[in-house]
């Protein structure tokens, strides 16, 4: 009695299955030796891991286990008070993400840890799963090319600190799936579904990837298919899906992409290719740079592709497409016109070569193409290896290599081009497999390694959640007086998104989707920014406090200031609509205030005894200070940061003159706050305040005193969204507004982002479009003939251009 053989579907699932085991090895391998979290005393969070996406996620948590102020159309906690929507759509809606809420919520850089590694792992499942749809081959031999994508270098250098790039990776894989189900005809409503978790998942990478699975089809088909009908009927198809699946995901797309237009412009850059030595020079292991192209995937992968031109038992055309295909992205990525196409014709701010994933796809799916046919054989492996001797060279002439990446790729290449070789007897495929899987996780764990330790070199990091987050989250909690007040985590800060990471509703907020109007409005008052104004800090500032009904700030040492603060929303009496001025923080705070609590220096750099100093230097950099006082940091280094207004103390005459410890800056103001002034105006305000302040997850309702007039004034950024008694709010220095006339004694407002309706309706119709489309197949499936056994019945020649494994490939 025979064992059957197992089914060519199993062989998939074995050859994802191995893919994900190698990948996740690899990249925990790599951390492990580079000592990071979480198996080393060194931050893993550096840059925007720690500054975003860790608190994001921290606020996923909250959202999962009801504990977030506000929902997922608004976010109350940060900025006091701005749209979530775009935010979720940008950070969170990978499939992956909710993951996090299974961790207990101090754990939540170790949740985002796992999440990052699951997907490179998904990545590499995925793709694993293309390769044996496309041709079959050795599931072995899938896995490990799959793994040698997931495992490239923009994957764990890159990547590995900003999670939602990760579902890009995914994403190509998948689409190129869904171009194959085009190319035969198959699941086209399926295929929309998963086109549209994609773009949901992560919209920039996804659109990356899109372009990259276009060309991947275009190839299939000239190769596959003849005749122009043919071939543009398999176009249409692949185009029919893929707008269907974004359609699907329009009510994600259509908020997010109007939330992008209305942010605080970032840097704008001109594109700059690097040089071709340092492009050569990132197909090595163990090089970091984010200004040029990582592209390396394995050694044993490349050898295949540099064998590919020369391998004999794959056809002519085929070999020509393929290989003219990767050269062709590669240099697409060093062309003006085509790197903005790439990248949604903007240059982005940061690395230029986002696109990478995708040439490394090509790369794999190239070299399995090849080796779906047969084994290269000696020449061909000679060759190849040739050319990637070559390329070494040219490499030489780049910074970016040294004697550890030479080692790792001279040796890499030697046990590959034997391993190959060796794979042609069948007694010792085990060990050749092996020994390519031994490769693949050095490198690929080296890679890793080194790029950690570039990244914690070069750029800044956070710490992992500890005691002193734990000590901050927990005084924050205890002070929460939500809706009555604010709680304010205040600074210094931990990241720059503290009210999300540690709890609150402060004024920090750090987003892609920073809205021009909040950040513009902070400037006016005195704010302090990074990253060139999306990262807007909280104001420490009693007067402000006022204004934005903080009434608990956490202090540097670990306490919580109190104060009596007027509620979220006041009342401002008739009168012509006012406007900020000019680099004069002081006067704008008191203009939105609405009452006079400055004094000036009774002589220059000296406030009145008993009056309170604060400076606004914007560009200082440096210490400054009362005399006799301690001296408090300017972080002004214009245009990445901005310095916020600085408390100085308490002023005693001639003897607290201003003093800054370098040359003063260019610009400086000192003003000097009276307490009494303060405490009068806020009584004023809290008299005539709204009452009965009702607070919902993307809305607010309140009650104001019949006859009055003016304005009510919410204590939440303008922006673009609110609706107020039934119309659109109204603003009144940077704030949501509402005009009273005397008649009005009830102020509901509601928050919805703005393109949610339309991107719903479109959404509705992309769902009508697929429910024909399925109705249409199971009726056309209900039609096919059927024989005597009740099956239908297969044209024939049927799933013609699926080759078949080669049988000197050990499969």
């Amino acid at each position: 009695m025979s064992t059957p053989h197992p089914s060519p579907r199993r062989h998939s699932l074995f050859g994802s299955a191995l893919a994900a085991l190698l990948t996740a090895a690899a990249v925990c391998t790599g951390d492990a030796v580079a000592g990071v979290f979480p198996y080393g005393p060194r931050h893993r969070s550096i840059n925007d891991l720690g500054n975003q996406f860790v608190p994001f996620h921290a606020h996923l948590w909250d959202l999962l286990h009801g504990r977030a102020r506000g929902g997922l159309l608004f976010n109350w906690q940060s900025g006091y008070g701005t749209s979530f929507l775009p935010d979720f759509g940008t950070y969170l809606t990978s499939p992956f993400a909710p993951l996090v809420g299974l961790f207990p919520r101090e754990d939540i850089d170790l949740a985002v840890y796992v999440v990052t590694v699951l997907k490179m792992a998904a990545a590499a499942a995925a793709m694993a799963w293309l390769l044996r749809t496309v041709r079959r081959g050795p599931w072995w031999a899938a896995g490990l090319l799959a793994a040698s994508y997931a495992l490239c270098g923009w994957s764990v250098i890159e990547a590995s600190y900003n999670p939602m790039w990760l579902d890009g990776l995914i994403a190509f894989p998948v689409l190129c799936l869904t171009g194959e189900w085009a190319l035969r005809g198959r699941r086209p409503v399926v295929g929309a579904l998963l086109v549209c978790l994609c773009w949901t998942a992560n919209f920039y990478t996804a659109y990356m990837a899109t372009l990259g699975a276009a060309l991947v089809l275009v190839v299939r088909v000239v190769l596959t298919r003849e005749g122009v009908r043919e071939r543009l009927r398999v176009v249409g198809r692949a185009a029919g899906t893929t707008l269907l699946g974004i359609a699907l995901a329009s009510p994600v797309l259509v908020p997010l992409f109007i939330s992008s237009g209305q942010a605080y412009p970032g840097l704008v850059r001109e594109f700059r290719p690097v040089s071709w030595a340092d492009t050569f020079a990132r197909l090595l292991p163990a090089t970091y740079s984010f200004s040029s192209p990582a592209v390396f995937v394995g050694t044993g992968t490349l050898l295949l592709l540099a064998a590919l031109p020369f391998h004999r038992a794959v056809p002519r055309r085929v070999r020509l497409w393929w290989a003219g295909l990767a050269a062709a992205v590669l240099v697409s990525f060093q062309w003006t016109p085509t790197h903005l196409a790439w990248h949604v014709f903007a240059t982005p701010n940061g690395s230029p070569y986002r696109q990478t994933f995708v040439l490394a796809g090509i790369v794999v799916i190239a070299a399995w193409t090849g080796l779906a046919a047969g084994l290269p054989g000696p020449r061909a492996l000679a060759a190849g290896a040739g050319v990637l001797v070559a390329v070494a060279l040219w490499a030489s002439g780049s910074e970016l290599v040294d004697g550890w990446a030479y080692g790792l790729f001279g040796g890499g290449l030697l046990i590959a081009a034997g391993a190959w070789w060796a794979l042609g007897r069948r007694r010792l495929v085990l060990p050749a497999a092996g020994l390519l899987a031994l490769v693949l996780i050095g490198q690929g764990a080296a890679t890793t390694a080194w790029g950690m330790r570039g990244k914690l070199g070069g750029l800044d990091d956070y710490p992992s959640w500890g005691a002193e987050h734990s000590a901050r989250a927990g005084a924050l909690a205890g002070a929460e007086g939500w809706p009555a007040y604010r709680t304010d985590p205040s600074r210094p800060a931990l990241t720059g998104n503290d009210p999300m990471l540690l709890g609150g509703e402060g004024g920090a907020y750090y987003s892609s989707h920073t809205p021009e109007v909040f950040t513009r409005t902070m400037v006016a008052l005195g704010a302090g920014w990074t990253s060139r104004g999306r990262n807007v800090q909280s104001i420490d500032n009693p007067v402000t406090d006022a204004v934005f009904a903080v009434g608990a700030r956490l202090m540097p040492d670990g306490t919580v200031a109190r104060a009596e603060v007027p509620p979220l929303i006041t009342t401002r009496p008739p009168g012509p609509e006012p406007s900020y001025a000019e680099d004069a923080p002081f006067h704008n705070q008191e203009l939105l205030l609405g009452a006079r609590v400055y004094e000036d220096p009774v002589a220059p750099g000296v406030c009145r005894e008993g009056t309170e100093a604060y400076l606004w230097a914007p560009e200082y950099n440096a210490y400054a200070r009362l005399t006799g006082g301690p001296g408090f940091r300017l972080d002004g280094n214009a245009p990445r940061n901005r310095a916020a207004v600085q408390r100085l103390g308490v002023s005693r005459g001639a003897a607290s003159a201003l003093r800054f410890d370098s040359a003063p800056p260019p610009r400086w103001t000192l003003a000097c706050l009276d307490r009494a002034r303060l405490a009068e105006a806020t009584a004023r305000l809290r008299a005539t305040a709204a009452t009965g302040i009702e607070v919902g997850s993307s809305g607010i309702r309140a009650t104001v005193a019949p006859g009055t007039k003016g304005t009510a004034v919410l204590s939440s950024p303008a922006i673009a969204g609110w609706t107020c008694n039934g119309r659109p709010a109204a603003a009144h220095l940077g704030l949501v507004a509402v005009p009273l006339d005397g008649r009005t004694t009830t102020v509901d407002c509601s928050f919805r982002p703005p393109g949610l309706l339309p991107g719903a309706a479109i959404a509705g119709a992309a769902l009508l479009v697929a429910a024909g489309l399925t109705a249409w197949g199971a009726l056309r499936r209900r039609r096919r003939p059927r024989g005597a056994d009740g099956l239908p019945v297969v044209a024939a020649g049927a799933g013609a251009g699926a080759a078949v494994a080669d049988a000197s490939v050990p499969a």
